[in-house]
């Protein structure tokens, strides 16, 4: 074959015009491709983008508790039950919290709504230690005294999560405040919600004992439990009596919420059984058991399991000095007498929700 010019040419030595074609089409590609980048990271850090807003949720009207409120819930989220521990679970999930981008603030999916002194700290530390699981450390309150301030508020209280991790709080008020299912169905009514419950004589003691150790000049738990101390009438508007009614509070949920979407949680086997429990709750919420009896100790001196990390020698941790406060001596007749009351309420309860828990 002869050796053409033309061809030699044609191979080695493109025309200008084409060189420029390709510069300014690499150039125009490059501004493409940052142009995409920027709007994708716009995207992720507006709050609430690409999320569905709650509908009529900015109800300017608080509900109350008609309660005879003596043991100061009003200032929970000031006590240190209320707060996260030191040991968050960052901890866990920090590396994907740094190497994903696409993470943003989402409504809980599940919730923690009761009950106050049952074991609802406990349980919420078990669970963030679960690699899918996105908590809130403080109690948002939400749904009982934060509901004016509108869904992107309570959004912005969630920590940020990655597609496939679950978002969830707990405030332990909520099970027992009129207004709640309603508004967390207006919200969502495919929310999981949890309740954790503890037999409720030992319960209202405990939670006395906490409210004492902030007011030791309150009057006494004896005092406190009577309407009528002669008659022997309990006073069921006092808040640590009315909590342990559990059945009647669950009616109200029941008006909006199937069964299937609540789980009851023995705060009794929390304590005995840790893995046992929490593995009930990882199927309940759809998740992976992870977390399991290699992740708990149990500490003799404070009475319930602290958490420990699998691998390595790591002290345990276990949660702050308000958890396992020293009882006081109650009246053996006055606990007698409330363990009468709550009787047929704990036998409803059992029935409602198909478990025995053994507080008879």
């Amino acid at each position: 074959m002869e050796y053409s010019p033309a061809l030699h040419g044609l191979h080695v030595v493109p025309p200008p015009y084409v060189k420029n074609k390709l510069f300014v089409f690499c150039i125009m590609f490059s501004l493409w491709v940052y142009m995409i980048y920027c709007c994708l990271g716009y995207s992720s850090a507006v709050p609430g983008f690409g999320y569905e807003r709650v509908g009529a949720v900015a109800n300017p009207w608080r509900g109350g508790s008609s309660s005879r409120d003596l043991l100061n819930n009003n200032n929970a989220d000031n006590d240190a039950d209320s707060r996260g521990d030191e040991w968050e679970e960052g901890d866990v999930n920090v590396a994907s919290a740094f190497l994903n981008e696409s993470e943003s603030k989402k409504l809980p999916q599940a919730i923690i709504i009761g009950v106050k002194k049952g074991g609802t700290r406990a349980l919420l530390e078990f669970l963030r230690l679960h690699p899918d699981v996105r908590a809130a450390g403080a109690e948002p309150h939400f749904f009982d005294r934060n509901y004016d301030k509108g869904p992107d508020w309570y959004r912005e209280l969630m920590p940020k999560s990655s597609e496939g991790q679950l978002t969830m709080e707990k405030t332990p008020s909520y099970y027992i405040t009129k207004e709640v299912p309603a508004r967390i169905y207006t919200m969502s009514k495919d929310t999981k919600l949890i309740v954790v419950v503890r037999d409720p004589v030992t319960r209202a003691i405990s939670d006395y004992t906490q409210t004492r150790s902030k007011k030791p000049d309150i009057p006494s738990f004896e005092s406190l439990t009577y309407k009528n101390m002669s008659a022997g009438v309990i006073d069921t508007t006092w808040s640590a009596v009315q909590i342990g009614m559990y059945a009647k509070h669950l009616e109200r949920w029941l008006q909006y919420f199937p069964m299937e979407q609540l789980l009851f949680v023995s705060g009794e086997r929390l304590i005995s059984d840790p893995a046992g429990e929490v593995a009930r709750v990882q199927d309940f919420l759809g998740l992976r058991r992870v977390v399991t009896e290699k992740h708990f100790h149990f500490n003799p001196t404070k009475g319930f399991p602290c958490l420990k990390r699998p691998e390595g020698n790591s002290k345990p941790h276990c949660l702050g000095k308000t958890k396992g406060r020293t009882h006081p001596n109650i009246d053996p007749e006055v606990v007698q007498r409330l363990r009468e009351f709550y009787k047929p309420f704990n036998k409803k309860f059992y029935q409602m929700t198909g478990q025995d828990f053994g507080w008879d």
